[in-house]
């Protein structure tokens, strides 16, 4: 299942991109931010709101909002949508729960091939080393 934040959760403000681009760049706001109040979203359950507050910690600021920017594009409508498509991954990414391991005992082959190799390394240490005097 796809979760996509609501358009009008979210609010956006454009600022002048850095960097190199001539007139254009210092004459147009083309950076967009796009921010999305996670502590006071409606369309999350608590429980989606408490794990997207744990797994984005340091993207999200001590009021419980999340920002997001985008400024690869000239155009202030393409970075919009670009900002918007990331800060979608970043939840989507944050709320898929990941299927907890299972412990499994190692097999018979694996413990024997170890043991082999282990010994296999050693000898070739012995072999290293320096020749003992036999008095």
């Amino acid at each position: 299942m796809r979760f996509t934040v609501p358009e009008h959760e979210l609010s956006f403000r454009a600022t002048p991109a850095a960097g190199p681009g001539g007139q254009h760049v210092n004459r147009s706001s083309t950076r967009v931010e796009v921010r999305w109040d996670i502590a006071g979203s409606p369309s999350i359950s608590d429980a989606q709101r408490e794990r997207l507050l744990e797994k984005l910690g340091s993207r999200v600021d001590s009021r419980g909002v999340l920002r997001v920017s985008a400024d690869e594009r000239r155009s202030q409508q393409r970075n919009k949508e670009a900002a918007i498509e990331r800060l979608n991954e970043l939840v989507n990414k944050a709320l898929v729960r990941r299927r907890p391991r299972k412990k499994t005992k190692p097999t018979r082959a694996s413990i024997e091939k170890r043991l082999v190799e282990k010994k296999r390394r050693a000898e070739l240490k012995r072999e290293r080393r320096r020749p003992e005097a036999d008095d």
